[in-house]
């Protein structure tokens, strides 16, 4: 096999290969960097929560219209905010922490999509909302990922500073700003959105996985914010390729394959990177010594 039937052939010969790339762009470009800011506010696990969150939402939005991207969309987008909503009140209102109260609702929302997909659809829709279906991406889907990714990437923006002062200093935002809710809550608007689209490409278990291995493999290898997007994306990015590639020649599950793809890069850098494993190990000399 010739290195153009290997690495190009495949996205220039079939367009779903096309629509899945352009997609999984989308994705690297939005929903990563998200994941960035969710990994330096400690709350990568908070954003796997979310993902499973969304899914009665979505499911209920199956059992009445089938597998409508918009019926799906807006489900999930509701069943998200309802449930960052009433795991914030918990906290407020009870000795629970927010991990715990997301833990729970978490726990209650995957059962619960799960039993409302299974009432109505087979097997293979179960898989289709879990695990997703980047291949099978049409025009309609992929314009609501960018749309999504758009509305991202002007947040982000609008929203830089004070993010970035709550990742490292969020007591120091609250005092001098009255920012900080803004802040948060539209991040985590942000990150319900994000999750969504990547829940069309690659169903709620997979889609926290875009978001969450590129970012920790960009904060082994950089030191400041604007690299650690930059890594992020463009890990994504590669990433996604080379899944789309191995599911294509290997004939297995895209969004698994991709996400398989963003964890080999993640261990390699956890080995490689300057602050990795093996970093810590290597005996430091003094600068200039021989």
């Amino acid at each position: 096999m010739s290195l153009n039937e290997l690495l190009f052939a495949p996205f220039a010969d079939f367009g779903f290969m096309r629509r899945a790339l352009a997609g999984c762009l989308a994705l690297s470009l939005g929903a990563t960097p998200v994941g960035v800011f969710l990994l330096l506010r400690r709350m990568s696990l908070m954003g796997d929560a979310m993902s499973h969150a969304i899914l009665p939402g979505a499911a209920l939005g199956y059992l009445a219209f089938g597998l409508s991207l918009g019926a799906m969309t807006i489900g999930g987008i509701l069943a998200g905010l309802v449930v960052v909503f009433a795991a914030g009140l918990v906290t407020r209102a009870s000795v629970l922490k927010e991990d715990a109260s997301l833990a729970a609702f978490y726990l209650l929302s995957l059962a619960a999509g799960v039993m409302i997909v299974s009432l109505r659809g087979r097997n293979l829709d179960l898989l289709h909302v879990l695990f997703g279906s980047v291949l099978a991406l049409d025009d309609q889907s992929l314009l609501l990922i960018a749309s999504i990714t758009s509305l991202t990437l002007f947040g982000l923006a609008l929203l830089f500073r004070p993010l970035v002062l709550e990742c490292f200093d969020p007591s120091f935002l609250r005092a001098v700003s009255r920012l900080s809710p803004v802040a948060h809550y539209g991040f985590l608007l942000l990150v319900v959105f994000n999750l969504v689209s990547g829940f069309h490409a690659l169903g709620t278990l997979m889609a926290v996985g875009i978001m969450i291995l590129p970012s920790a493999a960009a904060r082994l290898w950089t030191r400041t914010l604007p690299a650690m997007l930059l890594f992020a994306s463009l890990s994504a990015l590669a990433s996604s390729i080379a899944g789309l590639l191995f599911s294509f020649h290997a004939d297995v599950p895209a969004g698994p394959a991709i996400v398989l793809m963003c964890g080999l890069v993640y261990f390699g850098s956890l080995l490689a990177a300057p602050g990795g494993l093996l970093a810590g190990r290597l005996p430091i000399r003094k600068h200039l010594e021989s």
